[in-house]
């Protein structure tokens, strides 16, 4: 299976790196993720705060639902440094641009050697994925150096790749996970087929927060 993600990883790239010539938002995607590693380097270089976080987002939707927890630690841990990676440019551009949390970059392609070389600069005390999107160099290098990471606002539904005869490769990735907090019963339900319940919390969709927060101010 590995090599069908390998497969899977080359095709991706190759299609978007095709598709870069006449659509914006694809060579955004490319040209973001240049010397990636040299700008995290430089950009954690000056921070000298006591704990790191790293929150990963697919896009800008699973961003709006993984802010209302950056804020509560903002408010909690101001000494906490937060580190956000988007794969998506919708996501990251926006962000960026907001300039409200300092250190955003793109995830570079998933490899072991990129994960492993992100970890090394990043040193995140915790790691957040928020929802979905599985990368599997990047969940194993968390999983091997110890690291807790947690689910935040997860969906599972039995329709997923998770519970397909041929998922084994993706339900692996599930076991990197140290807690999974999901939308809703369902969830939970269906999760719970592959992961011990006692590693499941239902905690609602945190974008609720969000537009409750937006609303008040």
């Amino acid at each position: 299976m590995i090599v069908l993600y390998h497969l899977f990883l080359f095709f991706y790239k190759t299609g978007i790196y095709f598709v870069s010539f006449w659509n914006k938002k694809a060579k955004l995607w490319i040209t973001g993720r240049r010397n990636v590693f040299e700008k995290l380097q430089q950009s954690l270089k000056s921070d000298s705060r006591k704990r790191t976080i790293w929150m990963h987002c697919a896009s800008l939707g699973e961003c709006e639902q993984g802010r209302p927890v950056l804020q509560k630690i903002k408010e909690t841990e101001p000494q906490t440094t937060i580190v956000i990676t988007f794969f998506s440019p919708s996501g990251y551009e926006i962000v960026k641009t907001k300039k409200d949390f300092e250190h955003v970059f793109y995830l570079p392609m998933d490899s072991h050697a990129h994960a492993k070389n992100w970890m090394e600069i990043v040193k995140p005390d915790l790691v957040l994925w928020v929802k979905y999107e599985y990368w599997h160099y990047y969940l194993q290098e968390i999983k091997k150096r110890n690291i807790p990471l947690l689910m935040v606002s997860g969906v599972y539904r039995s329709s997923q790749v998770f519970y397909k005869w041929y998922g084994s490769f993706y339900r692996n990735m599930l076991t990197c996970f140290t807690h999974f907090f999901v939308q809703n019963t369902d969830s939970k339900k269906q999760l719970s087929k592959i992961i011990p319940e006692n590693k499941i919390t239902v905690s609602g969709d945190t974008r609720c927060d969000r537009v409750i927060n937006i609303a008040e101010n």
